[in-house]
């Protein structure tokens, strides 16, 4: 787009925000949905400073009048947002948290994908006991769906829920993505035919096929299965992932001389998180129990039209009801369910809109039972999935990539902000925090004494603290090692995302590149 495009678009939106924000009734939603809110206000390109509030609704038009396009608020309430402070710890911003909502926040790439996931996850809701939510659309591609926070108890399993954020929101949004998963798949795959969606995007016939686990309902991996026997005997064996290498393998019957040789080798697909009935030891598996595992049909969904619901953080903002898009220029209407499958972009300009109720009046206490089922498969999956993590990354040795860092030239104020973030404590996933902190500190070769001491001041810090005998063994593991293990790089959503480290996306791969970089600058200057 050439500057005197981008400038026409700019001038047009502008006009259309000076008209629709001037509505009395917009402003009157905007207002009354912001009631103990952050609200921080968007400048086409740009957000303005945090924390901010709209007071009264005199302050919508004043902002307008200064430039902003859009509004954006969080999911939290609070006792008064403009003592928020980005230094605080998460206890001091429980302490001034008053409640919060759970905001899922459904975008695909498709509009259609989009509208099928809401349907899904409306439907679920439902089955879960929660007959008051509200829906919008995000102005874009996606929609907004809220449950307000008076749906769910004041306290439960002993603790306060208002303490509970982020926590509480990404398990019951992970869980609503997994009751849905399957039947999204299938839904979505009905759309698209394989050589349309080959064409529109940079993906391989290849890509658009994928096998889940029925227990879990995860993506499953693929793993090779090598067939072996012995000529002298007849001995037959299995071995999952041998590694073909010169090394001859002697048959495993006592009496025998004989050297295993491969038969024949085939592709399996395995699950991360689920064990065989049979053998705990082992991952279940497609060629042990091929009834446990399916193939899509068509195409993968995930793949094409990816849904990532949990976008569940401290202090997350997210498009206001009547609030506008800088790139469309549409409202981010509010729908009821029956309009959700007529719906069309155009039902949302700006000029046309009618007004309605984004958060509804929920009945106190009626999204306890979906509570309980979110925490309950939580707690299950996450033992499951921070083995079947610490296990794959406790395999993933330094390569030697990264150039060797003298820890006398590393200070803590040098750490990646993900780091520091790590370094206030935990409340969840304290393990994959301890994974994490060990292989940074060691990859950066801090001395063994400094590991030790730095790790247990970080334990204190955590709620409740992880036992004494644990963090040593793990440190113990770590320095035993020859090679350096890397901490994972910041794309695993199950480490940095999963536990709230990333304030936005990070300009490299891994945060020993960063002290790497900051090093070396240094020693230049």
């Amino acid at each position: 787009m050439t500057e005197d495009k981008k400038d026409a678009k700019e001038q047009r939106i502008r006009a259309i925000t000076r008209l629709h924000y001037s509505k009395p009734n917009v402003i009157e939603a905007i207002a009354k949905f912001s009631r103990d809110r952050e609200v921080v206000p968007r400048y086409f390109e740009g957000f303005g400073k945090r924390p901010d509030q709209i007071q009264y609704p005199s302050d919508i038009m004043g902002m307008v009048n200064r430039g902003a396009t859009s509004f954006h608020a969080s999911e939290e309430l609070w006792l008064d947002p403009l003592k928020i402070d980005s230094n605080m710890t998460p206890e001091e911003l429980s302490k001034i948290r008053k409640s919060w909502d759970l905001l899922i926040d459904v975008d695909s790439p498709f509009l259609d994908c989009s509208k099928i996931a809401t349907k899904l996850i409306i439907a679920a809701l439902e089955q879960h006991g929660v007959k008051n939510y509200g829906v919008k659309f995000s102005g874009s591609k996606g929609f907004h769906i809220i449950v307000p926070g008076k749906a769910f108890p004041r306290i439960f399993n002993g603790q306060e829920t208002k303490n509970m954020f982020p926590e509480w929101a990404r398990a019951i949004s992970e869980y609503l993505m997994n009751w849905i998963r399957p039947t999204y798949n299938k839904e979505v795959a009905k759309l698209f035919s394989e050589e349309e969606i080959l064409k529109r995007t940079n993906l391989k016939r290849e890509d658009l096929k994928s096998t889940r686990c029925l227990q879990c309902n995860n993506a499953a991996q693929k793993g090779i299965l090598v067939k072996l026997y012995c000529p002298e005997c007849g001995f037959e064996a299995e071995r999952r992932e041998l590694k073909l290498n010169k090394r001859k393998l002697r048959c495993l019957n006592e009496n025998c001389p004989g050297i295993l040789e491969m038969r024949d080798s085939e592709e399996y697909s395995y699950c991360g998180y689920c064990k065989d009935p049979e053998n705990e030891k082992i991952a279940l598996s497609s060629d042990r129990h091929p009834d446990k595992f399916e193939e899509t049909v068509g195409i993968n969904a995930e793949v094409i039209a990816n849904l990532d619901l949990v976008l569940v953080a401290p202090r997350h903002l997210f498009r206001m009801p009547y609030s506008l898009h800088e790139k469309t220029a549409l409202a981010s209407v509010v729908l009821k369910k029956e309009q959700i499958e007529s719906f069309s972009p155009r039902d949302a300009d700006p000029l046309k809109v009618k007004i309605a109720d984004f958060l509804p009046n929920s009945i106190e206490g009626e999204a306890k039972g979906l509570l309980a089922s979110a925490l309950e498969w939580k707690r299950d999956f996450s033992a499951a999935e921070e083995k079947a993590i610490t296990k794959k990354y406790a395999n993933y040795q330094n390569s030697g990539n990264f150039e060797k860092i003298d820890s006398r030239n590393v200070t803590e104020d040098m750490f990646p902000k993900p780091i520091k973030k790590l370094l206030l404590g935990l409340k969840d996933g304290k393990k994959r925090g301890l994974f994490i902190l060990i292989t940074f500190l060691r990859s950066l070769n801090f001395p063994p004494d400094f590991i030790n001491m730095r790790v247990r001041e970080w334990n204190k810090k955590n709620e409740p603290p992880l036992k004494e005998g644990y963090i040593k063994s793990q440190i113990d593991w770590h320095l035993r090692q020859r090679k350096n293990i890397l901490p994972p790089n910041y794309d695993n959503k199950s480490f940095y995302t999963d536990l709230g480290l990333l304030d936005g996306k990070p300009e490299v791969k891994n945060p020993i590149v960063e002290v790497t970089r900051k090093v070396r600058n240094r020693s230049y200057n």
